[in-house]
């Protein structure tokens, strides 16, 4: 991200302004920064936020999962969204994130989890209980959701096996017909190909 000299826009280096794509750094109460984008459609009648699945940045997820709820206002703020125009979306790691948001707001449109996770541990070992110091204690919260919840998930994902998936969304009080994309691995499940063979 660099800064536009001339307008004193945050731009994506190396990609041209578009005017519908703004950027934003958002100040975490512990003074870490996180990069938003706020992408405009003007057709739109629901704001979408995602949590993307980079387990390499967990430091920076973690900071998510604790202040994601505060930068909605932003958005209530500045775009004027409602929270029941509101979906959230979680991918992998960011199924964490997205579920303790969902947990605290009662309105959402709707949940969509993405090669969804169990919990941290849960990815790593196969135990049956959830201890202290498990991170994404997605299978506790997701019977706090109230809002629809669709699950999509790989049938050979080989980073998070999709029985992932299959439990979380047996779990769901509210869902949507799962998407279970055969033959889709952990992150290729939205490149045009997989969504052609599998619609």
């Amino acid at each position: 991200v660099v800064t536009d000299k001339v307008t004193g826009l945050l731009l994506l280096a190396p990609f041209p302004h578009r005017e519908n794509v703004e950027i934003h750094k958002l100040q975490t109460r512990r003074g870490t920064e996180i990069m938003a984008m706020y992408v405009r459609h003007p057709m739109a009648n629901s704001t979408m936020i995602y949590s993307h699945g980079n387990a390499a940045d967990l430091g920076q997820m973690y900071e998510l999962f604790i202040e994601l709820s505060i930068h909605l206002k932003c958005l209530e703020e500045i775009y004027g969204s409602k929270q029941d125009d509101v979906i959230l979306y979680g991918q992998s790691v960011g199924s964490g994130p997205t579920l303790d948001l969902a947990t605290r707001l009662p309105l959402l449109r709707a949940v969509v989890l993405h090669s969804l996770i169990l919990s941290g541990l849960r990815v790593m070992y196969a135990v049956k209980k959830t201890y202290w110091f498990d991170i994404y204690k997605n299978i506790e919260k997701i019977t706090y959701v109230d809002c629809p919840i669709l699950t999509i998930h790989g049938t050979a994902d080989e980073v998070v096996d999709c029985c992932h998936g299959k439990q979380l969304r047996e779990l769901c009080k509210n869902k949507y017909e799962p998407l279970w994309m055969k033959g889709g691995n952990h992150c290729d499940l939205k490149t045009p190909q997989k969504i052609h063979h599998n619609s």
